[in-house]
C-alpha cells in the first residue's frame, strides 16, 4: 500500500515560495480606533513629559549623570566587542536596507507596494520629527559634557532623543505593523520591542547617549508607529498613481493608448448600424464562434460506391505495373477453378 510523505514544515515553506505571486485578496489595514488613539495620545503626553523634566533640570539629568559616572563599559569590558558590532541594528543605513530588502520581495509576491511605501513613509517620518528635535533642543552628549549636573541643553549638540533607538523602533517594528496574521504580529512585536530595548541600553553602555535619550527614543518612534494609520490613505493614493504611472508608460512603449480595464461581469456590446429603434439586442457569441471555419472536405463527382465496388486506381509516381488479372476482394474471380 502507497502512503504519503507527510510534509514537514520546511517542505510547506518551500512549497509556497515556488508558488506564482498573486495579490492577496484582503490585505488587513490597521485603523485608527480608540485604543490606538489613547496610545497616541499617553505617548506623546510622556514624551512632552520626558522633555520638560530635562529642560527643568530634575531628578532625570541627575540620574543621568549617575548613570554616566558608572561607566557600564568599564563595568562589563567583557562585552563590550559584541556590544559594538549589536549596536548596528539601530543604525539608519544597514536596517533600512535589510528591510527594504525583505520587503521588495514581499512587494513582489503580493503584487502591490504597500509594505515599501509604508516603510518610506515611515522613515520620512522619522528622519522630519526626530532630526527637528535633535536640532531643536541641541543637547550635547555624555563624552561632550563640560558642567556636571547640567541638563547640556542649547549647546549645539544632536543626541537628544536617540536617533538609533528611535531608528530601530520603527525599521524593526514596521514588520509587525505590516504582519498578516495576529500570531505573527504579536511574535514580531516583542521581538522588535527586545530589539529596540537592546539597541537603546547599548547605547548607554557605550556612554554615546543619556538615559533619558534613549527613554526618549522609544517614544519618538512608538509615536511613528501609532501614527501610520493616519497615513495609509496617502499610501493607497501613491500606489495607485505609480501603478497609473506604470500602465501608461507600458503602453507608450508599445505605442498604443492605456485602455482602462472593463469589468469582468460587464461584457461590451457592439449595437449594429442603422436607427436605435431598429437595432437588435446584442447576442453573445460563444468563444468557439471566432475561430476560423474548416475548408469543406473534397468530394469526388458521381454517385458513392461501396468500397467493394470501387475499381482500384493506381497511384501517380507508383513502380508497381497495374495487374489486370487482379480480382477486387468480395467479388468471385472470372477464371475457372480447376480440379486437383
Amino acid at each position: 500500500m502507497r502512503t504519503e510523505r507527510k510534509l514537514t514544515r520546511l517542505d510547506r515553506v518551500f512549497a509556497r515560495l515556488d508558488r506564482e505571486p498573486e495579490r492577496p485578496a484582503h490585505i488587513d489595514v490597521p485603523r485608527m480606533s480608540r485604543h490606538r488613539v489613547v496610545l497616541f495620545a499617553s505617548t506623546l503626553a510622556f514624551y512632552v513629559a520626558i522633555v520638560w523634566a530635562i529642560v527643568i533640570t530634575s531628578w532625570l539629568v541627575r540620574f543621568d549623570w549617575q548613570v554616566m559616572f558608572f561607566r557600564p563599559y568599564q563595568q562589563w569590558p567583557e562585552i563590550h566587542a559584541f556590544l559594538d558590532y549589536y549596536v548596528v541594528l539601530g543604525q539608519r543605513g544597514p536596517t533600512a536596507v535589510m528591510i527594504a530588502a525583505w520587503l521588495g520581495w514581499r512587494s513582489w509576491r503580493q503584487h502591490t507596494l504597500r509594505p515599501l511605501l509604508t516603510l518610506g513613509v515611515s522613515l520620512l517620518l522619522l528622519n522630519i520629527t526626530v532630526g527637528a528635535a535633535k536640532l531643536s533642543m541641541g543637547r550635547l552628549g555624555p563624552h561632550y559634557a563640560t558642567n556636571v549636573g547640567s541638563n547640556e541643553m542649547w549647546l549645539g549638540g544632536d543626541i537628544f532623543p536617540s536617533g538609533h533607538t528611535a531608528n530601530a523602533v520603527v525599521t524593526w517594528g514596521i514588520l509587525a505593523y505590516l504582519a498578516s496574521t495576529p500570531w505573527a504580529r504579536r511574535w514580531l512585536s516583542a521581538i522588535s520591542a527586545v530589539v529596540s530595548l537592546g539597541v537603546g541600553l547599548t547605547t548607554v553602555y557605550l556612554g554615546t547617549h543619556w538615559l533619558s535619550d534613549v527613554v526618549l527614543g522609544w517614544a519618538a518612534g512608538l509615536l511613528i508607529l501609532l501614527a501610520l494609520p493616519w497615513c495609509e490613505p496617502l499610501i493607497a493614493r501613491a500606489e495607485t498613481a505609480i501603478f497609473d504611472l506604470r500602465d501608461a508608460w507600458r503602453a507608450r512603449r508599445r505605442g498604443t493608448a492605456p485602455v482602462p480595464a472593463a469589468p469582468v461581469d460587464a461584457p461590451v456590446t457592439l449595437s449594429p448600424l442603422g436607427s436605435p429603434a431598429e437595432a437588435e439586442p446584442a447576442v453573445r457569441e460563444p468563444v468557439a464562434a471566432s475561430l476560423p471555419p474548416r475548408p469543406p472536405g473534397y468530394l469526388a463527382p458521381g454517385p458513392h460506391l461501396a468500397r467493394s465496388e470501387r475499381t482500384p486506381v493506381t497511384p501517380i509516381g507508383s513502380r508497381r505495373p497495374p495487374q489486370s488479372d487482379r480480382v477486387t476482394r468480395g467479388t468471385t474471380s472470372a477464371r475457372p477453378l480447376t480440379g486437383g
